[in-house]
């Protein structure tokens, strides 16, 4: 049962961080598009659709995939799995300004320039190479 859920976290993670990295670039044209506008709408369709039946559900299926192997796996007593577990609560915290920002562009009250997304848009390629190298490697 364990590498059928080892790869049901696989998938999951692929989902989550595909969506992780889509929305920004999402918001990055968002901010192009003129308040009220045909484009604008769309933008906040594909927005909402994007957060919630894909990126929500993976980051969900992701943690309970990810903490039954923790547990299953005998891996709390190593220390490689509590640095990947403070990057991932990073994740989780950025996905909810994600969130955030997804309401926020909903109701036509965005203040953030493009160029802050195209910043924002790096912090889960950062994240995401920092858990795969303590997944891999196991430095400690």
């Amino acid at each position: 049962m364990y590498e059928w859920i080892k790869a049901l976290h696989v998938i999951a993670v692929i989902a989550w961080m595909a969506g992780m990295l889509y929305l920004p670039r999402l918001f990055v044209y968002h901010c192009d598009s003129e308040t009220g506008s045909r484009q604008s709408e769309t933008f906040k369709m594909m927005e909402r659709r994007l957060l919630k039946a894909i990126i929500n559900p993976a980051m969900g299926v992701t943690w309970l995939a990810g903490l039954y192997l923790a547990w299953s796996g005998g891996w709390f007593a190593s220390g490689w799995l509590y640095g990947k577990l403070a990057l991932v609560i990073i994740l989780s915290g950025v996905h909810g300004l994600f969130s955030r920002w997804v309401k926020d562009f909903a109701a036509d009250r965005n203040p953030r320039s493009q160029m802050f997304y195209r910043v924002i848009n790096e912090v889960p390629t950062v994240l995401m190479f920092g858990i795969v190298i303590l997944v891999v490697v196991k430095p400690f």
